[in-house]
């Protein structure tokens, strides 16, 4: 299958939802090693579409463990211009209630361990992350949410902790006061590394507790989150169909020249195999002539 314009990251009950056609499972070979699984690749309502259990199917990865550059890459080699990421996370407000969903605008960056760009090995580029959600996606996927009854709120502050522990007490009501709206494990490298990708991004947050700053609520849960998680795939499945049925040839990604004016290094000092390596990412903008390179712009 070629030319899949829509990509789903999330769980792997996903892609178990009605209406799929299923034709591959594709594991993808990329310069960082190997997607968290397979690809399973198929038709949905007459869109081709890219699935990826982010954790792996089973659950087995740990978010300081993912390769997200492979991940994003994957999407990038089948042609994804569109990704749906769909995740767990805590609320910071009394008024995000464990069940509604999130489409945040923004990202707040509490990692420590993560590897989260594409670019070095002799190349350097700065990509605006100003506003890192593509709001053509997020305005679909917060629609599809809305026809589907839920409760939703569009836009907000996701902050992106380490992980794999949840936030102590201290941390949780810090990150109140600075003004956060939930907080989660996986999305903020998602999106700077499909910002680089020119692939819009946008994520479908399902709260599921109230972190641990929530005096009148239980302390979050490993096994508190799943449940939660297993109670809405169904509403999970009918929001991102919804939003794939939307994604149709007239909708422009609205992020498909972040690159144009963020490669700084002169080409023909860049080492021949990062340019390969990042061939996917940078084709459409290097030209050769008498022999020399140059960024397209």
């Amino acid at each position: 299958m070629k030319d899949v314009r829509i990509g789903v990251v999330g769980g792997s009950g996903l892609y178990e939802m009605a209406g799929l056609k299923v034709d591959e499972e594709r594991r993808i070979e990329t310069p960082w090693g190997d997607p968290s699984d397979a690809f399973i690749l198929g038709e949905l309502d007459g869109r081709k579409v890219a699935f990826l259990a982010r954790h792996g199917r089973g659950h087995r990865i740990l978010p300081t463990e993912l390769n997200f550059r492979a991940n994003i890459y994957g999407f990038k080699k089948l042609g994804v211009e569109f990704l749906i990421s769909v995740s767990a996370v805590g609320s910071l407000k009394k008024e995000y209630v464990p069940g509604h969903i999130v489409v945040p605008d923004q990202f707040f960056d509490r990692t420590r361990h993560r590897p989260d760009t594409f670019f070095g090995n002799g190349l350097v580029a700065h990509v605006s992350v100003a506003d890192p959600v593509s709001a053509t996606l997020a305005a679909v996927l917060a629609d599809a949410a809305d026809a589907e009854g839920a409760t939703v709120h569009r836009g907000g502050c996701y902050v992106n902790m380490e992980g794999p522990q949840f936030s102590t007490r201290a941390e949780s009501l810090a990150y109140r006061q600075m003004g956060m709206d939930i907080i989660g494990m996986t999305n903020l490298q998602e999106a700077k590394l499909a910002r680089e990708a020119e692939i819009a991004y946008a994520s479908l947050s399902m709260v599921t507790d109230y972190d641990c700053w929530h005096e009148d609520e239980e302390h979050v849960t490993g096994e508190g989150v799943m449940e939660v998680l297993r109670k809405n795939v169904a509403l999970a499945q009918r929001v991102v169909r919804r939003a794939i049925g939307e994604l149709g040839p007239g909708v422009a990604n609205d992020c498909s020249d972040a690159l144009a004016m963020s490669l700084i290094t002169d080409p023909n000092l860049v080492p021949a195999e990062t340019l390969a390596a990042l061939e996917p990412l940078l084709g459409k903008y290097l030209e050769r002539s008498a022999g020399k390179l140059a960024w397209r712009r």
